[in-house]
């Protein structure tokens, strides 16, 4: 909010009159590029990009899991995770199959070699932490509260 848009001085101001810099959107938007660029390095020495670091988290978490699942952890369409899951599976990380008990839906498991890729990544979250030069408590504390957002502008959008 610019100092204009503040309670106690006549109003919200118009949407031209708010410098880029104060729009919400935008530091959020400049932000997870700031983000990407950090993790964009480490994750090269993995190969692999972002998302795909984030699809093997989940299943890090939890294995052999539907792809539902999948998109509905990372909020996702199918159109958009199903050729990031061949790529992981060309990459031999992964395996798609459908599920015996319920052939409509497809499961992805880790293989060996996307298990053991785990071991790896033990020093990113640390080199992430350090680069943003916050502190754990204020991290968390930030996370709550754009995960708030998110839900809120979800729900809105809905």
């Amino acid at each position: 909010m610019t100092r204009s848009n503040t309670p106690g001085n006549g109003g919200a101001a118009a949407a031209t009159d708010i410098p880029l810099e104060d729009f919400v959107c935008f530091s959020l938007y400049s932000a997870n590029h700031a983000m990407n660029r950090v993790y964009k390095p480490l994750l090269a020495e993995l190969g692999l990009t972002y998302p795909q670091y984030l699809a093997m988290v989940v299943l890090w978490e939890k294995d052999g899991i539907p792809v539902g699942t999948l998109c509905e952890r990372l909020h996702l369409e199918s159109s958009t995770l199903t050729p990031l899951l061949k790529r992981l599976e060309t990459m031999g990380l992964v395996t798609r199959a459908r599920d015996k008990s319920d052939e409509r839906q497809v499961r992805v498991t880790l293989t060996d070699k996307g298990h053991a890729l785990k071991t790896k990544t033990k020093d990113i979250v640390a080199c992430v932490v350090s680069a943003t030069g916050l502190q754990v408590d204020e991290l968390i504390d930030l996370q709550k509260k754009i995960a708030q957002l998110r839900d809120n502008l979800r729900k809105a959008a809905a």
